[in-house]
């Protein structure tokens, strides 16, 4: 039985992986967080990896408060790219395999089509920065490693975008959301078989590293999001669009962050579900 480390478990896309894993008998799952593996001490990464014989690294972990990055830069730096670093030179040891989850912010959202593995990246961020360093420095250490970009990620699980809006929803009458940022929303539950697929058939002899896309299909502003979240939860206020420059934050977003995903697709036969679809089975679990 081969041992999957999955660290950043407390997380959307950890605690999505931990609800499917019970369906994947053939693997022996160690799910961690930060307080039960400090990633950022190369040592303990190293010989937990060896002491517990891990045969695949599941990196969820990563530091996500795009605006505080800004001002929290060694911390972001330390977690986004340093403890990817020691996670990539620790399976380099044990033989392990990695597989990173990175994001859509390594690019600048300028592009006028769906980005592509290739394209050439340009973050706008200290959040996009970091993850991108993290991206190379695995690279760097582990040749083998499967780096996959998501983008608008949400869950039943933790603090998100659909579980803000609910919230907001109740409690106003007029909601405001930018409608000048473009991308695609991606189910963590999604994410997570697409993930442990790729592990499945690394079992299969099916493995190929390297940079993948993965979100969900179709494309959408965050005032259209807003509307579907609203709609399919039978709530009732207003919602308003509004432009990028009406809502200052701290760390420039992508204007355009769709991702072109017939990499993976073609490359592990999945079958991506389309956002709303994916959108209503995620509201369906929260309100069981």
């Amino acid at each position: 039985m081969k041992t999957v480390l999955v660290t950043g478990a407390n997380g959307q896309l950890g605690n999505s992986l931990r609800q499917l894993s019970g369906k994947y008998p053939r693997f022996n799952f160690l799910f961690t967080d930060v307080d039960t593996l400090d990633l950022c001490n190369k040592e303990v990464v190293c010989s937990f990896v060896q002491t517990h014989a891990v045969d695949y690294i599941v990196n969820c972990a990563a530091y996500t408060a795009v605006d505080k990055a800004e001002d929290d830069i060694d911390l972001c730096t330390r977690i986004n790219r340093d403890a990817v670093r020691y996670l990539g030179e620790a399976a380099s040891i044990v033989g392990a395999r990695v597989i990173h989850i990175s994001t859509d912010y390594v690019f600048d959202g300028t592009n006028f089509r769906p980005y592509i593995e290739t394209d050439r990246t340009c973050p706008v961020s200290v959040y996009g920065r970091t993850k991108l360093e993290g991206e190379i420095a695995l690279q760097e250490v582990c040749t083998d490693a499967v780096i996959i970009r998501t983008a608008w990620l949400y869950s039943e699980y933790g603090n998100n975008f659909v579980k803000t809006v609910l919230r907001l929803g109740k409690e106003r009458d007029e909601l405001r959301f930018i409608f000048d940022q473009i991308g695609s929303p991606t189910y963590a539950g999604d994410l997570a078989i697409a993930i442990l697929e790729v592990i499945k058939q690394g079992e299969d002899d099916a493995y190929c590293p390297g940079i993948y896309h993965f979100s969900g299909e179709g494309v959408c502003s965050w005032y259209d999001f807003t509307v579907k979240i609203i709609q399919l939860a039978g709530l009732t206020p207003r919602v308003v669009p509004i432009e990028t420059k009406d809502y200052p934050v701290r760390a420039p977003r992508p204007h355009y962050s769709v991702l072109n995903k017939r990499k993976i697709k073609e490359t592990y036969g999945l079958i991506i579900p389309h956002w709303e679809e994916s959108l209503r089975n995620c509201l369906e679990r929260l309100f069981l």
